[in-house]
């Protein structure tokens, strides 16, 4: 092996883009492929109308540590994230439902948010007060794993509580349904949000789009320092060769000693093919079942009135709208968000847009005219998270290939957080194998 490592990224998401920042930082010559002209992975823009607009509706939140440390690193600026305190609001109902927490130290900005709540009854909050009071005593740990419904029913949450605060918040982190997701990994992200500093709940709101917000800037970091991004490039398999692996789609031949496969699980068989002896990790990658996210982007003749730039609705189709005046400059523009399977998949897309717009109307008040609409399905946009689930690590049975991606096991669901965290684990693995380490100002 050269003394510095060639290392090929296939994928340009964000968890590709991690690896070949981490592997940069560490001295390892980096190509990235990306098959798509658009960097960004499943977390991309798409342009519509002269709008760039995502193709689903992120939010990231204050505890996403290592997505927050990538950003610095390839010198976005802090102002390309609107910080909002966690406020979970529902304008539609009567009485208006409130959760906000308050400006004070952890735990006291939920012990107080949650004092303060609106349209909330003792009854409701004293069975949030009860359901994160079990889980601190059990250390969040939820042995045996099961679904999120039931340990809303053994901590007696009450039905308001699950229809307003659990349940949104358990399929918008899990993109699962209640009836099926993991009590542990919700737990887990109560632990790192709720539970833990007051900063770590902030949602932070991107106001560019997402490939804006990282895989760009660190596509133009990697190139300042000759590292190598090609797009529209696809990678069709790796082959073992002497010396190291070559790509069936590298037009330059090259041999790496390393290759980190960052693609969504379902593109990894393909890549692997010439391999028997990874057979067990692509059945296992192949068992996972995956869930849908719906946006629907609505472009309304001015402004709407917002209380928040995120609220949630209650009773239809739709779960988050987001107000994109507020976040990007764009007046009228509207992204509503249906995570998980539902209902919803068993209407037309034109159904859908009039239903969602009589749903905003019944939070918002009356609407301006509609411009124009387009409703994106990722059908696979994350796999299913379920209890007791069995998820590839970043390690593989072949030395020199690694993973990377959202699925990869972790404590947290399928996020740009854990795909993050995913890419540096496998950067800083490969380094460490190759006796480098990252420096800290290269």
């Amino acid at each position: 092996m050269s003394l510095q490592p060639q290392v090929a990224v296939i994928g340009g998401g964000y968890a590709g883009f991690s690896a070949a920042v981490t592997l940069a930082r560490g001295g390892a010559r980096v190509t990235l492929f990306e098959s798509s002209r658009t960097l960004g992975g499943r977390a991309r823009v798409v342009d519509k109308n002269d709008y760039a607009v995502d193709n689903g509706q992120h939010i990231l939140l204050g505890a996403y540590a290592e997505t927050l440390r990538m950003l610095r690193l390839v010198g976005v600026k802090p102002g390309v994230l609107e910080t909002r305190r966690l406020a979970l609001v529902y304008p539609g109902l009567e009485p208006p439902c409130e959760l906000r927490a308050a400006p004070l130290p952890a735990p006291l900005h939920l012990a107080i948010g949650l004092l303060r709540a609106k349209g909330l009854g003792w009854g409701d909050k004293l069975a949030m007060a009860r359901l994160m009071r079990r889980l601190k005593r059990d250390r969040f740990r939820v042995e045996p794993d099961r679904p999120v419904a039931a340990l809303l029913k053994e901590t007696a949450q009450t039905a308001k509580l699950s229809r307003l605060i659990w349940e949104p918040l358990c399929v918008a982190a899990l993109n699962t349904p209640v009836a099926t997701a993991s009590a542990q990994v919700f737990a887990n992200v109560l632990r790192d949000s709720l539970a833990a500093g007051a900063s770590a709940s902030d949602l932070l709101l991107p106001k560019v789009d997402l490939s804006e917000l990282f895989p760009v800037p660190a596509s133009r970091w990697l190139a300042m320092r000759g590292h190598t991004v090609r797009t529209a490039e696809p990678i069709k398999t790796i082959e073992r060769i002497e010396g190291g692996y070559r790509l069936d789609g590298d037009p330059w031949n090259t041999c790496f000693d390393h290759v980190v496969i960052a693609t969504a699980p379902y593109h990894v068989a393909a890549l692997l093919e010439s391999f028997p002896a990874m057979a067990g990790l692509v059945e296992q990658i192949g068992q996972l079942k995956h869930e849908p996210i719906v946006t629907a982007w609505l472009a309304f003749d001015g402004p709407l009135n917002f209380p928040e730039p995120m609220i949630g609705l209650n009773g239809g189709y739709g779960q988050w709208a987001f107000d994109r005046s507020v976040l990007d400059g764009l007046e009228g523009l509207v992204g509503v968000v249906i995570s998980a399977s539902g209902a919803h998949q068993e209407i037309s897309k034109d159904a859908l847009e009039i239903a969602l717009r009589e749903e905003l109307q019944a939070a918002l008040g009356p609407l301006p005219a509609l411009k124009w609409a387009q409703i994106i399905t990722e059908k696979r946009a994350t796999f299913a998270c379920t209890p007791g689930l069995r998820r590839p690590g970043t390690v593989t049975p072949e030395a020199g290939l690694w993973l990377a991606g959202d699925y990869v096991a972790s404590d947290y669901p399928a996020t740009i957080e854990s795909a993050v965290q995913s890419g540096v684990i496998a950067g800083r693995s490969i380094l460490k194998r190759c006796g480098l380490k990252e420096q800290l100002f290269r």
